[in-house]
């Protein structure tokens, strides 16, 4: 019987035997499964857990990274496959993958991965931070006077918000809710019977929990004093452990272990039967907390008759279950990076602020003048915040239209736009709903706005609007003038200082009238999928990409020049895939930049020899999404938020939009593609057969950091 190993395998030897018959693009062995290369790029975060060149609270930030990343691999990804399974659904992979194969090969990778998260966490870097005096001890070393103090802490803080749940023929198995931390709690009663309850650790309270002193003597003071404090934490499900006396008193306490589930999050909208979608998506994301069982997480100290009750309970098998040694739900140890310890973290930086905007003049005025292109985190958002609050008090402004898909706690732009609102001007707000995790926050905002009259559009039928957009209308002396910013990334305050993406600010009358045509669609019944300088999805974009790779194919078979140079977050779609595949076959050289899932194949004799892939991982998150064509020396530069993802391209609407003056296209081609394209510090080269490499400078070569050289080029170091 083929497993899904030894057809992986198989596939491989076709990437490498078929070079002299006829190719056939559609072959699954030219393609990497989607899952799996996500599966890579969550391993590249781990190595930059592992590297000493970044400090220590940032290696530990990349670790919880990890662990997140997983959290919700499992929710939707791993959740999408099990229902599939279910449903007996065998439609296969981009590489004829079944969705059972894929789910073999996911669970034998991550066995691995568990195994390298933890030793990375025990062996490694809490080591290290106790020498930097950041302990993490366990409770039974502590100090009988810290004991008595937590005893303390538990039985004010603690315990009054825990409830035990007995299970026994009287009391059903408890629900366990998504991500939760539990304990499983095996106790006797004087009949010598054992009984079972589980416990959920409350989350209101600090996973870490900090260590008092204790009792310290006058003289232990003295010495203590002059030098630097060690923290000292400790887990607080160790904490209630230590402590289970109080919650069941008359009992003997056999046995607690910590565990904890994830569960299928993926929900459905049915947004075509919706007569109010804000109430649906409310009632549906109540469905989250009773999702289907995907991964059990336990320690491996647990009995394996305790895990067998869970297990059988929860109506799982046996490859759903995950064993870690050492502590679950890691991602809580971004905790740990809040600690003041800046001798530990990243140097800081203050970002850079373009001279057009240091003057006091009117930004609408700066504008005008100048198409604006602004980086970040390496330049400040400050700017995008002023054109949208300028626009709210400017009494020449008449409309402001907004798309918004991760708000984030973003309190400036809510104050503008019921500023706007009470000015009189138009205000309208398309905020999607449907941004995944973000509901519940996109909800609140909503009905916020909505209650002081601004008028909210919540995205579009069948469809997630993840188009970045903000549009300004404004009478001036020749008329109304249409502002526009475009960006790669959120209306966010604190995602822009972590996320790379880039801002395009411009008055230009073609695309201010574009921008004004698509809102209409999305927030009216237009019908147009048209536009003159967009491209957008899901209409138009996928076949505008695709006539630019074969125009570039046909300037290639006379001229010789050809070049293709992309950078995204994710490649998958299957047809945008061959088209490159085709380019390459014409000696068309492609350079891809790709942070996170690649589904194409580079380096394939006759298929893909003249595309190079690469992966930068590092500070802040690659999301930029930059399309370059050389076009024969009349460059075409396109920037916005669309990844080449069937999602992006069939089921969002996204937005590519040109950059056409030389000196900001001259700025995103050496300053920002080419500059990440030569990354030989932070950067991976991908593989034919799907692995990674991190790359070296060679011998003599240039080192090059992409973000240190920006944060060198565009900001200002502290001391």
């Amino acid at each position: 019987m083929e497993t899904a190993n030894t057809k992986t395998e198989g596939n491989k030897e076709k990437v490498r035997d078929k070079t002299a018959k006829e190719i056939d693009l559609s072959d699954p062995s030219y393609y990497i499964n989607r899952e799996l290369s996500w599966l890579k790029f969550n391993s590249r975060v781990l190595e930059e857990a592992l590297d000493t060149r970044h400090p220590l609270l940032e290696r530990v930030k990349f670790l919880s990274i990890t662990a997140s990343n997983l959290d919700e691999f499992f929710m939707v990804r791993v959740s999408g496959l099990n229902r599939q399974i279910l449903s007996g659904i065998q439609e296969k992979s981009i590489d004829g993958m079944t969705p059972g194969e894929q789910m073999y090969e996911i669970r034998k990778i991550l066995i691995d991965f568990y195994k390298k998260q933890s030793k990375c966490w025990q062996e490694d870097l809490m080591p290290k931070l106790e020498e930097a005096g950041i302990e993490i001890r366990s409770y039974a070393s502590l100090r009988n006077s810290q004991k008595k103090i937590l005893r303390r802490l538990f039985e004010q803080e603690i315990f009054p918000v825990l409830t035990p749940l007995a299970f026994d023929p009287a009391h059903p198995f408890p629900h366990i809710s998504n991500l939760s931390l539990n304990l499983a709690v095996v106790v006797e009663n004087r009949r010598k019977e054992e009984r079972f309850a589980r416990i959920k650790v409350p989350y209101t309270l600090p996973r870490f929990m900090q260590v008092p002193e204790g009792d310290i003597t006058e003289e232990e003071e003295k010495l203590i004093a002059p030098v630097k404090r060690t923290l000292t934490f400790v887990l607080i499900e160790e904490v209630v452990i230590s402590n289970l006396d109080m919650l069941f008193p008359g009992l003997k306490i056999i046995s607690a272990y910590p565990f904890c589930i994830t569960r299928d999050a993926d929900i459905d909208i049915e947004a075509d039967e919706a007569g109010d979608l804000l109430t649906v998506i409310e009632e549906t994301l109540e469905l989250r907390y009773f999702g289907r069982t995907i991964r059990l997480e336990v320690e491996d100290t647990m009995q394996e008759r305790i895990k067998e009750i869970i297990v059988n309970n929860l109506g799982i098998d046996s490859h759903q279950v995950y064993t870690v040694k050492g502590i679950l739900r890691m991602a809580d140890l971004m905790q740990l990076t809040r600690i003041e310890r800046p001798d530990i973290k990243d140097r800081m930086f203050v970002p850079g602020t373009p001279v057009l905007f240091a003057s006091q003049e009117n930004i609408f005025q700066i504008i005008r003048k100048n198409n604006i292109l602004l980086y970040h985190p390496y330049e400040s958002f400050t700017p995008v915040i002023d054109f949208i609050r300028q626009a709210a008090k400017d009494p020449d402004v008449v409309a402001i239209k907004q798309t918004l898909y991760r708000t984030g706690n973003n309190r400036p732009l809510f104050d503008a736009f019921l500023e706007a609102r009470g000015e009189g001007k138009q205000v309208a707000v398309l905020l999607e709903l449907k941004a995944r995790f973000d509901e519940e926050n996109n909800i609140s905002w909503a009905r916020a706005l909505e209650d002081e009259g601004v008028h909210v559009v919540y995205g579009v039928m069948g469809m997630k609007v993840h188009a970045k957009l903000c549009l300004v209308v404004r009478r001036e002396a020749d008329g109304l003038i249409r502002y526009v910013h475009m960006s790669t990334g959120n209306y966010n305050m604190v995602t822009s200082r972590i996320y790379a993406d880039i801002g395009y600010f411009t008055c230009d009358p073609v695309i201010g009238s574009d921008v004004s045509d698509l809102f209409n669609a999305l927030t009216g019944y237009s019908a147009k999928n048209n536009y003159r300088s967009l491209l957008v999805a899901p209409e138009k974009m996928r076949m505008e990409i695709m006539a630019r790779i074969e125009r570039e194919i046909e300037r290639h078979k006379t001229h010789k020049d050809g070049y293709l140079a992309f950078k995204m977050n994710s490649l998958v779609d299957r047809r945008i895939i061959a088209s490159l595949y085709r380019a390459s076959q014409a000696g068309v050289k492609v350079d891809l930049q790709v942070r996170g899932i690649c589904c194409l194949r580079p380096g394939i004799k006759g298929v893909s020899e003249n595309i190079s892939v690469t992966s930068v991982v590092g500070r802040f998150l690659e999301h930029s999404r930059i399309y370059y064509f050389r076009n024969g020396g009349e460059d075409e530069v396109f920037i916005g938020s669309a990844d080449m993802m069937p999602r992006n391209l069939d089921r969002r609407i996204e937005v590519l939009f040109p950059v056409t003056d030389k000196p900001l296209k001259k700025i995103v081609l050496e300053e920002i593609l080419t500059l990440h394209i030569r990354d030989n510090m932070q950067s991976r080269r991908l593989l034919p057969d799907g692995d990674y490499v991190r790359l070296t400078p060679k011998k003599g070569e240039e080192q090059v950091d992409s973000q240190v050289s920006l944060i060198n080029n565009y900001g200002t170091w502290l001391q």
